[in-house]
């Protein structure tokens, strides 16, 4: 249904089903943004990430309803925090507190409070990361800012609309900014997303869910297949479906936890029993979310598979209903971010907490100190609020926490503000460098001693991983095609070739192998023990000094993990 092509002012309700029309419209391309990686690695999750933290904006919006524009906007910005995963999930976050910031004190916002809002939202954002760097969802936020402002209208659909058809354009010229996209051939991923966002928000302002065309005509990479909708996010028009439009349904959440997990042929089953499957994590750990009529069938069939944990199920009807019925008073008091308290239990010494994915590593890290493990990786960040929940749950007054993963560095740090725990992050990158980092520790050292230590520790380790080859490409020089092997040293792409063994051995070549050097050979969940057994002797006859040892570390998507110390 198509509404008025003017609007002169909003409340908190347009807001929060503004911020719902955007997250359908980028459910519908998720997985082609996932595939935006600068490298044909198989574990992009930009997307997802997004997708997730916009959800834990939203629930945290419905849980404290407010039709005061601002107080609706503080909600959400709450949530967005503590929903946060990966890097471009904590930049969505700074984009919503800088948003919840311009409009703070306002019941209802026109075009022009609109275009403040979106001007503070690029400076939250940029000054929340350290280093900032252009082509990326930054300079789309500051792009689209910039053209909202320009309009200098009233209206809020024409400022939105200047301010998403600018962040398309933006997206656009991603890779002319920032060279590695360029040479990649694809645009930044994070931008894309937040285009997508701001698209959606605007056609529910103009009351058009006409479908658009698939990413694939536009982006060659993105033939992927589409995610489906968040149905209980349709827009809060007062539409009320008719006895011959299907029921909303039930919003389904779980997390299975087994042996041998196959998240492909998970999503492939649940998609047969429901919409908006989203399934994401490893061998040991799969977290699923769908829409559909019948909860019971999915929660059958995943009980099937191992043991069911945060099982949470809600009736969209009434999420929807709850929405067209949102109060009408203004200025209803909204919490502040929860500074969780330490408990009173709390005792001497440091708590180590990792973030690991995979049976195998997960072991591997408590065998070495490590007192709690988060699991999470690629594909599976854990948001804010599981690292949170884990600092929380230390019976100590200390805690170290390990990320092993660049992506889940932001929210990792994120945690350091919401305790009254002290919190050391070391910054570690991989699982090597969690794992360097763990055998520095030193349970009678000071906190920040221990953090200075294991940070150095780390820093001295080379990370090599071997992964397949999701698309072709070249770079620098290197010729990559879809399905080879590849190599990836510190997280840069320097090897591709038929044979896994054969590019592992090659990559470790790279690493300085030498007489006392150590080298230890994590094998993922998709490697042939008999591969890596061949592996480990074209090692030993290489380096005859050198000492090797494998171990079986679960990990999905990368075959081998190298560590050379």
């Amino acid at each position: 249904m198509k509404r008025s092509a003017s609007k002169k002012l909003c409340d908190g309700r347009d807001l929060w089903a503004m911020i719902a029309s955007g997250a359908r419209w980028l459910e519908r391309e998720a997985d082609a943004v996932d595939a935006l990686n600068v490298f044909p690695v198989p574990d992009g999750d930009t997307g997802t990430n997004m997708l997730l933290t916009l959800k834990a904006t939203l629930e945290e919006g419905r849980r404290s309803p407010a039709s005061h524009a601002g107080d609706a906007a503080q909600a959400m910005a709450q949530g967005a925090l503590l929903g946060a995963r990966g890097n471009s999930g904590v930049i969505l976050y700074l984009i919503f507190r800088g948003l919840a910031q311009g409009l703070a004190g306002k019941s209802r916002f026109g075009g022009e409070d609109l275009a403040v809002a979106l001007r503070e939202a690029s400076a939250v954002a940029y000054h929340g990361v350290t280093q900032p760097v252009e082509g990326t969802i930054l300079t789309v936020i500051r792009d689209a800012s910039e053209a909202a402002r320009a309009t200098g209208s009233p209206d809020v659909i024409v400022t939105l609309k200047a301010a998403a058809l600018e962040a398309q354009e933006s997206v656009d010229r991603t890779p002319t900014l920032l060279p590695v996209l360029r040479q990649a051939g694809v645009v930044d991923a994070g931008g894309l997303g937040l285009a997508l966002l701001l698209e959606g928000a605007l056609r529910y302002l103009v009351g058009d869910e006409t479908p658009a065309p698939p990413l694939a005509q536009k982006y060659p990479w993105a033939v992927l297949p589409s995610t489906g909708s968040f149905d209980e996010l349709r827009t809060a028009s007062g539409h009320r479906p008719s006895a011959e439009e299907r029921s909303f349904g039930y919003c389904t959440e779980f997390l299975i936890q087994g042996k041998g997990l196959d998240g492909e042929r998970v999503k492939e089953k649940l998609s047969s029993l429901g919409e908006s499957v989203l399934v994401v994590g490893d061998e040991s750990t799969l977290r699923v979310h769908l829409h559909s009529l019948d909860p019971g069938a999915a929660l059958s069939y995943a009980i099937s598979l191992g043991s069911l944990r945060q099982v949470k199920v809600e009736d969209m009807e009434e999420q929807h209903r709850h929405l067209l019925a949102l109060p009408t008073q203004e200025g209803q008091a909204l919490q502040e971010a929860p500074l969780r308290q330490a408990q009173g239990n709390a005792s001497g010494g440091i708590w180590p907490v990792a973030v690991a994915s995979g049976e195998g590593l997960a072991g591997v890290f408590r065998s070495l100190g490590a007192k709690a493990i988060v699991s999470g990786g690629q594909t599976m960040n854990p948001s804010v609020r599981e690292l949170l929940e884990a600092v929380e749950a230390a019976p100590t007054s200390q805690v170290v926490l390990l990320p092993n993963n660049s992506n889940i560095i932001p929210a990792a740090q994120q945690v350091q503000s919401l305790t009254a725990k002290e919190v050391a992050v070391v910054p570690t990158r991989s699982i090597p460098q969690g794992v360097a980092a763990l055998l520095a520790f030193n349970p009678e050292a000071a906190l920040q001693a221990n953090a200075s230590a294991m940070e150095r520790a780390s820093a001295a380790v080379r990370t090599g991983e071997v992964t397949t080859a999701v698309r072709s490409m070249k770079w620098d020089g290197l010729s990559v095609e879809k399905g080879q092997a590849i190599g990836l040293l510190d997280g840069k792409l320097v090897e591709a070739g038929a044979s896994r063994p054969a590019v592992a051995l090659s990559l470790l070549s790279r690493m300085g192998l030498g007489e006392g050097k150590m080298v230890t050979l994590y094998w993922g969940a998709e490697a042939d023990p008999r591969e890596v057994e061949e592996v480990l002797r074209a090692l030993k006859e290489r380096f005859p000094g050198l000492e090797a040892e494998a171990v079986a570390g679960g990990q999905p998507h990368y075959h081998y993990i190298l560590s050379v110390e």
